[in-house]
Parts: C-alpha cells; sequence; structure tokens
C-alpha cells in the first residue's frame, strides 16, 4: 500500500513492564570473571509502555505512564491526533480491541466537544479476538523490551529515559518492519474468520 500522509496507518499497543531496583551492585566482567548479577532484588511497582508506531515510515512514539487507565489512553489518542498527526484527515490506529479503548474514555476526561472533535479524527480497526500479533506494534514492543528493557530498571524517570534514547535511534535509522503477512496469507491462516457462501 502506497503511503498516504493524509491517511496514515499507525499501529498501538500497549504493555506493562515492572520496575526492578537492584539490591546490591552488580559486578562488571574482568578477564577471569563474567558479569555477575545477584538473585536478589526489589520491586518497585509496574510501569506501562505504550507504543504508537507507523510501519510505512519507520518512525514510533513510546509513552512511559505510571498506570495504565482510560485516562492515560485519551492523553495517548490526543497526542497522536495533535502533535504526531495534526495535518492528517483520518488516522487509521490499529488496536487490539481493549475495555479502555472506547469513545467513553475520550468523554471522561476532556470536554464533550474536545472527545468528539478528537474521535473523529481516527478510524479505528481493531484486531481480532485472539489475533493481535497482527498488530506490528506488537511487533516493536518485543524490539523494544529485546533491545532495551531486558535488564533491571528500578525508576520510572530512568525508564523514561532509556526508552527515549531506544525510540531516538530507532527512528534516526528509519528502522522498518518486514512485514511479510499478505491477504492470501491472511485467507488461509484466518478462513474461520472469513465468511462463506452456501449453496
Amino acid at each position: 500500500m502506497p503511503y498516504d500522509q493524509t491517511l496514515p496507518v499507525v499501529c498501538m499497543d500497549e504493555s506493562p513492564k515492572q520496575l526492578i531496583k537492584e539490591t546490591r551492585l552488580p559486578l562488571n566482567r574482568t578477564p577471569d570473571y563474567d558479569a555477575r548479577e545477584d538473585f536478589e532484588y526489589e520491586r518497585c511497582g509496574v510501569a506501562n509502555i505504550f507504543m504508537v508506531n507507523e510501519p510505512l515510515t519507520g518512525k514510533r512514539f513510546v509513552t512511559v505512564t505510571e498506570r495504565k487507565t482510560k485516562r492515560d489512553w485519551a492523553i495517548l489518542i490526543k497526542e497522536i491526533a495533535d502533535i504526531h498527526y495534526p495535518t492528517a484527515h483520518k488516522i487509521r490506529l490499529v488496536s487490539d480491541n481493549l475495555n479502555t479503548h472506547k469513545p467513553a474514555a475520550l468523554y471522561e476526561t476532556f470536554p464533550p466537544h474536545e472527545a468528539k472533535r478528537i474521535w473523529d479524527r481516527f478510524e479505528f480497526i481493531h484486531t481480532p479476538k485472539h489475533g493481535s500479533w497482527l498488530n506490528m506494534a506488537e511487533i516493536e514492543l518485543n524490539v523494544l523490551t529485546r533491545q532495551c528493557l531486558n535488564r533491571r530498571i528500578g525508576d520510572l524517570s530512568t525508564m523514561k529515559q532509556e526508552v527515549t534514547a531506544w525510540q531516538n535511534d530507532r527512528n534516526n535509522k528509519e528502522a522498518t518492519i518486514n512485514w511479510q503477512f499478505s491477504n492470501e496469507t491472511a485467507r488461509v491462516k484466518l478462513k474461520r474468520l472469513y465468511p462463506t457462501i452456501s449453496d
């Protein structure tokens, strides 16, 4: 599909990440020993990571929040509309059908006229149940976890700094996903979701 900046296709997913602090300083690697980390740690709560990515341009925007509430989602949706895509005619947003991803979240967070204005900027495309892997933002979240969050991080501000550095690096490289799932593949793999016509 050719890129149209007035109708961008944007994928969004979210994931919790536990904040874990070291109780003892890890030992760096030496010529005689590998790096060592104590098995004990301290739990410091959970952060929520919102991943927004535009597959055709290789851009992603990551937001780390303290919680995963309707209000957090509504604020993210407004940010997508007004900051990342202010000139888009309509934003096609691919996401799962979570109970917080509803118009009510916007109306509970913003005045009615503002909530409607934001909602009207989007065309929501929900992945099927048990089909969240169809959302490319889930792939980006896995890359983020593997490349940036695969160690103990004990506080929200450090996590935000690390995630921002990762985001800037990926965006500067214009890293894209090698998506190989086609309509033909979908008709075979998701056969039960397609209607059939019987004689």
